[in-house]
């Protein structure tokens, strides 16, 4: 059995015409956003009033990307003849997206829901260093947190 000559070309040909008129699988991105489906993994958002500076999501954390550091404070009581309370503060919440994995540990070992995701994917920078985001700037991301979905009863 010998091949005819050119026949090779003809199939890509016939397949290039094929797909030539067919709506395409990808979107053109920088032009086309694509939304992405709810509770996606983006970036992780801090709520800061809820963090207690457990650290148990830095310690759980699989490639050490979280920073913490806070303080305590003492605080006066509402009512007199009460005890001063003792309030751990965050003094700082760094978390290097350089090194994360998104594997999710730390949000779902966080016990007050202080760590979220966001569907934000677009995070991207032009240096390595810009890769470490504050609390600040964690803090800017709680925005974009979607409702949580229904419990079903």
């Amino acid at each position: 059995m010998t091949a005819i000559p050119g026949s090779g070309l003809l199939k890509g040909m016939k397949v290039t015409l094929k797909t030539l008129f067919t709506k395409p699988v990808t979107v053109n991105y920088p032009k086309v956003k694509e939304v992405p489906v709810p509770r996606a993994r983006g970036v992780i958002a801090l709520d800061q009033d809820a963090c207690t500076v457990c650290m148990l999501c830095a310690r759980s954390c699989p490639d050490w990307c979280i920073y913490i550091e806070g303080h305590k404070e003492e605080k006066q009581p509402d009512k007199p003849g009460g005890r001063v309370r003792v309030r751990a503060t965050l003094d700082r919440f760094d978390i290097d997206y350089a090194l994360c994995m998104y594997c999710g540990i730390c949000v779902e070992v966080c016990p007050f829901d202080a760590l979220f995701w966001t569907p934000e994917y677009e995070y991207s920078e032009s240096t390595m260093a810009d890769l470490m985001h504050d609390m600040d700037r964690l803090q800017d991301w709680l925005a974009t947190v979607p409702e949580p979905p229904a419990v079903e009863s």
